[in-house]
């Protein structure tokens, strides 16, 4: 039976690094099941989940000792089925947009997690307006909601959030 773990690689970023830990899964006959990396100031993130048999991952951390080695840090977390965690629950989609300035996802996410809201996904952004090159942010993501919440008290507290920190905020219906 496969156990399916997360992988968390940090460190300089370098052409083959991707290469380097996938050929490594893939000599041990595991799968990718989905990942994002990126480069965030000069350094690379990586995160993914992925699945091998039970004998072969009893030697994965060993073989990513080189990367280690070479200044990486390498995480392997075994995952717990949660799968019925969130059943029922309802999927939506926010996104914010506006002038870039300290504190956006800290109120976006606080709001979210005192309501019982869970992230399953979230992207954030900045990049230069094109005519003025003032930083504009740019957040994309999917929550979870219990079902006893009522969509337009917490959707609407929290686009009030958002007018307070000069942003845009939608909520929909995931598609």
């Amino acid at each position: 039976m496969p156990k399916n773990f997360v992988l968390t690689l940090t460190g300089r970023d370098k052409i083959g690094i991707v290469d380097h830990v996938t050929s490594v899964i893939v000599q041990r006959a595991g799968n990718v099941e989905s990942s994002r990396m990126t480069r965030l100031g000069g350094e690379f993130a990586m995160l993914m989940l992925v699945s091998v048999s039970d004998a072969e991952f009893s030697n994965l951390d060993q073989d990513f000792q080189q990367l280690r080695a070479e200044g990486y840090q390498v995480s392997l977390l075994q995952t717990q089925d949660d799968s019925k965690k969130y059943a029922g629950w309802l999927p939506y989609e926010i996104e914010v947009t506006g002038a870039d300035h300290e504190g956006i996802i800290h109120e976006i996410s606080h709001h979210l997690a005192t309501q019982g809201i869970n992230i399953e996904n979230m992207d954030t952004s900045s990049a230069p307006a094109s005519m003025s090159g003032t930083p504009l942010f740019m957040m994309k993501g999917i929550v979870v909601v219990p079902p006893h919440l009522n969509f337009h008290i917490w959707s609407d507290a929290l686009e009030e959030i958002g007018d307070k920190l000069n942003v845009s905020v939608k909520v929909g219906v995931v598609k």
